[in-house]
């Protein structure tokens, strides 16, 4: 069930995110940030987040023997969606680790 949910909000929240940028362009985003107080906290704010999902998805992937940088670097080009992507990545691989019945 869990994969399932983690699946369904990485598409949801990918579909989103990527029809926005189709529509909006990265421009869209800097407008926001430079002519809204609440855009510029908001990017802050989401920094700050992944800062702290890095941390987590650093030591989480060493133990699991997943790659962490991959999605450093995916984080950098789609934010949250990477991390959300890590966490399906994750949930696949930890099914895969169990012993076959």
């Amino acid at each position: 069930m869990r994969l399932v949910l983690l699946i369904l909000v990485f598409v949801a929240f990918t579909v989103w995110s990527f029809a926005i940028l189709g529509a909006e362009g990265v421009a869209g985003l800097l407008r926001t940030v430079q002519s809204e107080p609440w855009g510029a906290q908001m990017l802050a704010d989401l920094t700050i987040a992944l800062l702290v999902a890095w941390t987590f998805l650093w030591r989480d992937a060493k133990e699991r023997g997943l790659p962490a940088l991959a999605y450093f670097i995916a984080t950098l080009l789609t934010g949250s969606v990477a991390v959300l992507a890590y966490l399906v990545h994750r949930e696949v691989a930890a099914r895969r680790a169990l012993p076959q019945r």
